[in-house]
């Protein structure tokens, strides 16, 4: 201990208010760090976001979705209510509350230290007062507010990728939703027709002019279509709730209306030599990666420069010995930790480990998404070339075929059963056509989203929309 002059205390007590003060004006948006987020995804895709974190807001939320649930939902508009009203990204708009309240605490000085120590003896006593500031908080302030801020915007980006992907998720559910539902409506159209020529196959075996093993295969390709048709309407129910969930709706919300058909094949494919190159630029999870290695190389450097001194803190103190009359002792306390036994090396090794396995992991991340992109592109260009050849193809041969034996039957020149089959046959390659159109527009989302970020790719199979005698060959 030791005595210092009453002016340099006054000094020192003025300038550490004056530094809490000043530690105060940190203070939070009032947006929660929503509107970088939200100006990103604007300009990536066109729609707005809605952080409720009020009542008020989830009845502005709810009015909003409502009036857009009240005509035929659009993918626009399905995206617009997921991004909105989706309470799995609600609580990623909360990771924003959470990671600024960290870059304020990070900008306001802690808390100082009261220490009262009282003994006594008879009349004989010895307090002692003191008031400390952790000095080396102080001093690092501007340095753990700059990782802070890296950290903050890391959270945004991280949002930002969340909101993107699950715009990307449920166009994806959207469109598998609507496939399935028209899909449903062919396969009631083969089971129509395979109901009726098995009847007028009961029929003709009633009266002999028709023989037990044609009747068989009659009632055979019935049995498939039924089956097709439970399996088709199976898979409408299960695609419709995911996109239910994933718009958040429930009750009554989930009996909105969708579409008749899916969107028409574009006239040609985007041609896109230098994807991997455009894709490096804008990936967001790429970026995300980079900025976090940045935060731990700054770490890094502040764990060399504070290894020697883990606590150090500083302030005024005064002691009394004896009657409580006599006058305090005044001076100045200093603490600090004393590196006997761990010279902090042991810190500086975990932050180089950390720092080495931010930067492979950075590197990987690179790697697996040029090859992400590469994947999805090769997929886009191959099931636009599937769909086409459907379209243009497989489709009109079946017309043409199932026009001619029209004509033929007509013509008596062929029977009931033939025209039957033909009319299966056309019915299950328009079926084929609606999955090959489902497949590029997923393959087109799986694309748009391995340009920004991870993309979960679609594994395309005939599995997922069942067909009729035959698969549709993907």
């Amino acid at each position: 201990m030791m005595d210092v002059p009453s002016r340099f205390k006054h000094q020192r007590l003025a300038a550490a208010f004056v530094l809490l003060a000043l530690g105060g004006c940190a203070s939070f948006t009032q947006d929660g760090g929503l509107a970088a987020v939200a100006q990103t995804t604007k300009a990536r895709t066109g729609y707005d976001l809605k952080w409720s974190r009020s009542d008020a807001d989830r009845e502005i939320v709810s009015k909003r979705v409502g009036e857009l649930l009240q005509k035929s939902l659009t993918i626009d508009d399905a995206v617009q209510i997921a991004v909105i009203n989706n309470r799995g990204l609600q609580a990623s708009f909360d990771e924003l509350g959470i990671s600024e309240a960290d870059l304020v605490a990070a900008g306001r000085l802690p808390n100082p230290h009261f220490t009262w120590r009282q003994a006594s003896i008879r009349d004989q006593f010895t307090i002692e007062q003191t008031l400390t500031f952790n000095l080396l908080s102080i001093l690092t302030i501007p340095l753990k507010t700059e990782l802070s801020q890296r950290s903050f915007a890391q959270t945004q980006r991280m949002v930002t990728m969340e909101v993107l992907r699950l715009a990307s998720e449920t166009r994806k559910a959207y469109i598998l939703a609507l496939a399935a539902e028209e899909s449903v409506r062919y396969m009631a159209k083969v089971k129509t027709v395979a109901e009726s020529s098995a009847e007028l196959a009961r029929r003709m075996v009633s009266v002999g002019n028709f023989n037990k093993l044609s009747q068989a295969r009659e009632q055979g390709f019935y049995a498939d279509a039924a089956l097709n048709h439970a399996r088709a309407t199976q898979n409408q129910s299960s695609t419709r709730e995911k996109l239910s969930r994933l718009l958040g709706l429930w009750g009554e919300e989930i009996q909105y209306k969708l579409p008749d058909r899916l969107p028409d094949l574009p006239t040609a494919v985007d041609d896109l030599p230098n994807v991997e190159q455009i894709a490096m630029a804008q990936r967001l999870d790429v970026q995300a990666m980079k900025l976090g290695t940045e935060s731990l190389a700054k770490n890094l450097g502040l764990s060399k420069a504070t290894r020697f001194i883990n606590v150090l803190e500083i302030g005024p103190t005064r002691v009394l010995e004896g009657a409580k009359s006599d006058p305090y002792k005044k001076g100045f306390e200093v603490s600090l930790e004393i590196p006997i036994f761990d010279w902090g090396t042991t810190k500086v090794v975990k932050a180089e480990s950390l720092y080495m396995q931010s930067v492979n992991r950075t590197a990987e991340v690179a790697i697996n998404a040029r090859s992400e992109v590469r994947q999805t592109y090769q997929s886009y260009r191959l099931t636009y070339d599937i769909a086409k050849h459907y379209r243009d193809e497989i489709v009109p041969i079946r017309k043409r075929i199932a026009d001619e034996n029209l004509l033929r039957y007509n013509g008596m020149l062929i029977g009931v059963f033939d025209l039957l089959a033909d009319a299966r046959a056309q019915i299950t390659s328009v079926n084929g056509y609606i999955e090959a159109l489902r497949d590029f527009w997923l393959a087109k989302e799986d694309l748009d989203m391995a340009m920004i970020g991870k993309p979960y790719v679609t594994q395309m199979n005939s599995s997922a929309m069942p067909t009729s005698d035959a698969p549709a060959g993907h």
